[in-house]
């Protein structure tokens, strides 16, 4: 029997047509799943407030004014100033700019990183004895000592901490995506297209990719959490971000010593911080049960 055009294109429309109904069905899950609302609401909130910081508060967050040092939350002042002076809500606002970029540039590299690798360690074999081995191996050391290792090395600033956060976070993602990729391999469709054929770079691009899609996404907000925590942990302890740059790890790092005097200046940055880290988690878990209605369903 003969195979025409029109026979090949069939399936190729109805592969659409079954990708387009669930992502509708996900879509719906989402806007009625009450946890994944309000988290999704709230990380609107605190990035758009980040964005924004220029036009919700005006001026130099770094401008000191002794003269208004430890000042209350107030009209003029809503979340109080620091030892210096400076303003705490626009430090906060600001700070934000630099903890969520980070663990947006974080989040992109470490995920990409995996997902490429992850696929290949999962497909072939051969590689997946020796990249895994090398994976094992930077798993063996606590995330936040390697960290801090490779921030002290290279010096404290945004580069710093964006590439030492990197090297920490791709490991384990690697592990979740080549996970996913060696259950996919096994099934009929992936079976059938390399017996036809298929070349290998399109059966990961058409078949495999799409297939651990999901877990990727989960993951991927999870190592966002973990990045912004970890730029917060770097900082605070002095080997992340540099003292002329802000972020909510810096502001924690300099109040920590005027706690007793004027709490609010822990208050407001590490209320941020608590706000993006559990909205982020709450996103991820609300993510895994509408990608995985098996979960939802045993609750």
């Amino acid at each position: 029997m003969s195979v025409t055009g029109t026979d090949i294109e069939k399936p190729e429309i109805g592969e659409r047509e079954t990708f387009a109904s669930a992502n509708r069905s996900v879509w719906h899950r989402l806007i009625t799943n009450p946890t994944a609302v309000i988290s999704i609401a709230l990380l609107v909130i605190i990035s758009l407030s980040a964005i924004l910081a220029p036009v919700i508060a005006p001026g130099n967050p770094m401008r000191i004014n002794p003269v208004d040092r430890f000042q209350p939350p107030g009209f003029a002042h809503p979340f109080g100033t620091d030892n210096l002076g400076r303003d705490m809500f626009k430090m906060v606002l600001y700070g934000g700019r630099t903890s969520l970029l980070v663990g947006l540039i974080v989040t992109a590299i470490s995920m990409s990183v995996a997902v490429i690798f992850g696929a290949i360690s999962g497909f072939y074999q051969k590689v997946d004895m020796v990249l895994m081995r090398f994976v094992d191996g930077l798993m063996a050391f606590p995330g936040i000592v390697l960290a801090t290792a490779a921030a002290a090395i290279l010096g404290p600033s945004s580069r710093t901490v964006i590439i030492s956060l990197s090297i920490v976070l791709i490991a384990p993602s690697l592990r979740v995506v080549r996970g996913q990729v060696l259950v996919v391999r096994e099934l009929q469709m992936i079976e059938a297209a390399r017996a036809v054929g298929v070349p290998t770079l399109r059966l990961f691009t058409r078949y495999i990719l799409p297939a651990v899609s999901s877990p990727i996404l989960v993951q991927a907000s999870f190592i966002f959490s973990a990045a912004v925590l970890g730029e917060a942990a770097l900082s605070f302890i002095g080997v992340g971000i540099g003292p002329r740059e802000l972020s909510w790890g810096n502001a924690l790092t300099e109040a920590r010593n005027y706690i007793a005097a004027a709490p609010w200046i822990v208050v407001f940055p590490g209320l941020a911080l608590m706000l993006t880290i559990l909205a982020l988690n709450l996103l991820g878990d609300s993510l895994r049960d509408i990608l995985d209605p098996r979960l939802a369903r045993r609750r």
